[in-house]
């Protein structure tokens, strides 16, 4: 009699898998069929010739590598702002911090991660507010604001990846570091580290896309239609997911409805391109701390 609720729990089980696997690739399809006629050079650069779109050297009308760039430049500096702060506060999380202060930070980062999107953009478009009346009267919204933004959302997901990746090494490979005379740190660098790491890198893969993907933070804090490559940090820039957003509400025809479905396809081949580069980074690493 106990082996009837056991397989009724593994027929859920691959039911569930198999459920996600079909969703996926339902979705992978609308979007080739729909978005993937109208991919070309065409669609990226418009009119313009491709290598004076990439540097920049004349403007890009109809295309959507601007906001193929500006979402890149998104990526990486939410990315570099988030990941070392995120690393580190995992790091003193699991292997610093006394309990009574792990719990205090526990609270605040289970609650920066339950924070909306579009409320982490009302953040950044109050945080103006504040800098016109105070100290920088002429401040704006830009690449720059919507970067920390992005990171802070992101935060919470590094942090958390990082301390359960730690805490999830077993006592045993805990020991090697103390057993061969190792300092706290130099335990936590060669053998701490080179066990989690795969764990980390997971919360960067998930901390990649969900930069990547958002619309309510970028489209109050930024991103605007045509604004072209970004300038520099402090200017106005494009994005793919507020292009296809504006796409999908303002569409007048099934033209345009197609570029919408083409640029929701480049930004997920622009996501799995940015997690095989993880993967790839992962492995790198994996060869060199095993040496």
């Amino acid at each position: 009699m106990r082996r009837w609720p056991e397989r009724a729990a593994l027929v859920f089980a691959w039911a569930a898998g198999l459920g996600l696997l079909v969703g996926i690739a339902a979705l992978i399809g609308v979007l080739v069929q729909r978005g993937g006629p109208v991919l070309g050079p065409s669609f990226l650069f418009g009119d313009t010739p491709a290598w004076e779109a990439l540097t920049g050297r004349a403007p890009v009308f109809g295309g959507i590598w601007p906001a193929v760039a500006g979402t890149l430049a998104l990526v990486g500096l939410a990315t570099a702002f988030a990941v070392p702060i995120g690393v580190a506060s995992g790091i003193y999380l699991s292997e610093y911090a006394p309990p009574r202060t792990r719990r205090v930070f526990d609270l605040g980062v289970d609650m920066l991660s339950g924070v909306p999107s579009i409320v982490m953009g009302l953040f950044g478009f109050a945080l103006i507010l504040f800098l016109r009346r105070t100290v920088a009267p002429h401040a704006q919204t830009c690449l720059l604001l919507s970067g920390l933004c992005i990171g802070l959302l992101v935060l919470p997901y590094l942090i958390r990846t990082t301390q359960s990746a730690l805490q999830g090494v077993p006592e045993n490979v805990r020991l090697v570091g103390p057993s061969l005379g190792f300092t706290r740190w130099q335990g936590i660098r060669f053998v701490l580290l080179p066990h989690a790491v795969r764990g980390i890198l997971a919360g960067v893969m998930l901390a990649i896309g969900r930069a990547a993907e958002d619309t309510a933070v970028i489209m109050l804090t930024g991103a605007v239609w045509n604004a072209g490559l970004p300038s520099g940090l402090s200017g106005k820039y494009e994005a793919l997911p507020f292009r296809i957003y504006v796409t999908a509400s303002e569409y007048q025809n099934q033209d345009e409805l197609a570029q919408g479905f083409g640029a929701a396809l480049v930004l997920l081949l622009i996501t799995v391109g940015m997690f095989g580069v993880s993967v790839l980074l992962h492995r790198g690493m994996e060869r060199r701390w095993s040496r």
